[in-house]
């Protein structure tokens, strides 16, 4: 059991998931007792997420400095201390190190160079998240207007029940060509399926490839590029990407 505050350098690497099982707990233990603190932490978590999506377009770097990942990882960390300092003004019990845990592998990180990886990244962040926010209050119709102005491929917001999912929300999102959106399905046990959607038709032929123990199937059709992300082992993936990708 933690008797004294973890120091910052603990509470990057419990972040950056560097930590073994039981220091992570032991982490944990202590951030459930002080809600104060864990919510601090909860913002650096967000925005550690956030930069592997960002992180995930590298056919953009070169030509855009401000997509930098040396540049992104100063601006985390700079919000990092200064989330820090306000934290330590309302809780003067904690203990802050010296040093970040903020590792720079991202960066270097082959997956992240894997086609659609910013479509996995965002499955992961978004789809299997607890609070996962709707993409849009408004009605149908309003929500297929906003697909269509974006993402004049994609002229509908696809119904999937045939396959057994229906939307339960989704997430805006922003690349270096422009508006993104990961749209979440569910089926009546809870199972999520993500239909990713980017600027850009980047694939001259339907893909797929698995990333741990996710699928991501994806293609490309007029300026867009698609992705179903999907638990590996679910065989109803594979007959929403045949109904969504383009045939022939």
């Amino acid at each position: 059991m933690i008797h004294l505050a973890p120091s910052e350098a603990d509470l990057h690497a419990y972040v950056d998931g560097q930590l073994d099982a039981s220091a992570r707990a032991e982490i944990e233990r202590w951030l459930a007792a002080h809600p104060e603190r864990a919510a601090v932490v909860a913002d650096w978590k967000r925005d550690a997420e956030r930069l592997r999506v960002q992180q995930a377009l590298p056919e953009h770097w070169p030509a855009n400095p401000l997509l930098d990942p040396a540049r992104l990882r100063r601006q985390v960390r700079a919000r990092r201390r200064t989330r820090l300092g306000m934290a330590a003004a309302m809780a003067l019990s904690l203990c802050v190190g010296v040093g970040l845990g903020w590792q720079a592998k991202q960066a270097q990180n082959p997956v992240a160079r894997l086609p659609m990886a910013d479509a996995v990244a965002a499955y992961r962040l978004f789809a299997t998240s607890d609070t996962l926010a709707s993409l849009d209050s408004a009605s149908p119709t309003q929500l297929r207007d906003w697909l269509a102005l974006h993402f004049g491929a994609l002229d509908r917001v696809p119904d999937l029940s045939a396959q057994g999912f229906h939307l339960v929300g989704g997430q805006r999102l922003s690349t270096e060509q422009g508006a993104a959106a990961m749209l979440v399905y569910a089926d009546a046990q809870g199972t999520r399926l993500g239909l990713y959607v980017r600027p850009g038709g980047w694939f001259r032929r339907p893909g797929q490839r698995r990333d741990g123990d996710l699928l991501a199937q994806y293609w490309s059709r007029g300026d867009a590029s698609f992705a179903v992300v999907s638990p590996f082992d679910d065989p109803r993936a594979r007959s929403v990407a045949s109904a969504l990708a383009p045939r022939g």
